[in-house]
């Protein structure tokens, strides 16, 4: 992961008036991945107006959504072996 994401999120989180901790730990331990960073960062430059709760609900659901998608990514590899077996066998 690019941590200039990271570090990014927690800038404009410090930016916004939230407090340190929160900044780091929602930057650093839950927004860092390419994909969960990219989300937050688009989310943060449309809000003006932006409570604690609606961050971290926003967060959840960014986190929710990759998890979704790592499963899924999951089920379709299972599901390729599986059609891998009906069609040449197990040998």
């Amino acid at each position: 992961m690019d941590t200039r994401k990271s570090d990014a999120i927690y800038e404009i989180l410090l930016q916004k008036g939230f407090a340190e901790s929160l900044c780091r730990e929602i930057a650093y331990k839950y927004m860092n991945t390419d994909y969960t960073a990219t989300r937050m960062l688009g989310y943060l430059y449309r809000m003006t107006e932006l409570k604690e709760e609606q961050l971290v609900d926003e967060m959840i659901a960014i986190l929710e959504d990759r998890d979704r998608i790592i499963k899924k990514h999951e089920m379709e590899q299972a599901q390729a072996a599986i059609n891998r077996i009906y069609n040449e066998g197990l040998e």
